[in-house]
């Protein structure tokens, strides 16, 4: 690489965007030509791709380990006091 190339210094507003945009882009909420874009810089980037890693597996484990048993009680209270507001227009 040349040592004039002025790629590194460009590279960190793309890194703030891609990191900007990391949980949108685990959650599918990207449109294709976005995706497709944060994807490239991932596979080129390996500190980018480190933090989508931790981010994925963060958010793995968070779905695994994080289910509150709701109670059924409170559940159509909720379910009640949605359907009063919808009604309340």
């Amino acid at each position: 690489m040349d040592q004039q190339d002025p790629q590194p210094e460009q590279d960190e507003p793309e890194c703030q965007q891609a990191l900007d945009t990391l949980y949108h882009f685990l959650d599918g909420e990207l449109t294709d030509d976005r995706r497709r874009l944060i994807q490239h810089h991932l596979d080129e980037c390996s500190s980018c791709l480190e933090a989508y890693d931790f981010e994925a597996e963060l958010k793995v484990v968070i779905s695994r380990r994080c289910r509150d048993v709701v109670p059924d009680s409170l559940r159509t209270r909720v379910a009640q006091a949605l359907a009063d507001a919808s009604g309340a227009v």
